[in-house]
């Protein structure tokens, strides 16, 4: 007897989204919550001559500590990243 092969169809991200928001409030149509612990924080270390131009711009901008000075500036260049990632990948969708 031959084996007849299922035929994988793909949704699109608006069927995705169609389907969720449908069965938003169905309790029984979503798996048990997931718990999710966040991992233990990294250290980085940079070259001293980055840490001594750092701190300078820190002291600039007023800033507390080059530590915060650092994490703020690393968080909006995520942001930047991300919004840039975020964007190329619609211009890809719509291609």
């Amino acid at each position: 007897m031959a084996s007849m092969k299922k035929k994988v169809t793909r949704k699109s991200e608006r069927e995705i989204d169609e389907l969720v928001i449908a069965q938003a409030d169905n309790d029984s149509a979503w798996e048990k919550p997931l718990q999710v612990h966040r991992s233990k924080s990294e250290s980085v270390s940079i070259p001293a001559e980055v840490a001594s131009r750092a701190a300078f711009f820190a002291r600039l901008h007023r800033e507390s500590s080059v530590e915060d000075w650092i994490k703020k500036i690393v968080a909006e260049r995520v942001d930047i990243e991300e919004a840039a990632f975020a964007e190329a990948k619609r211009d890809l969708a719509t291609q």
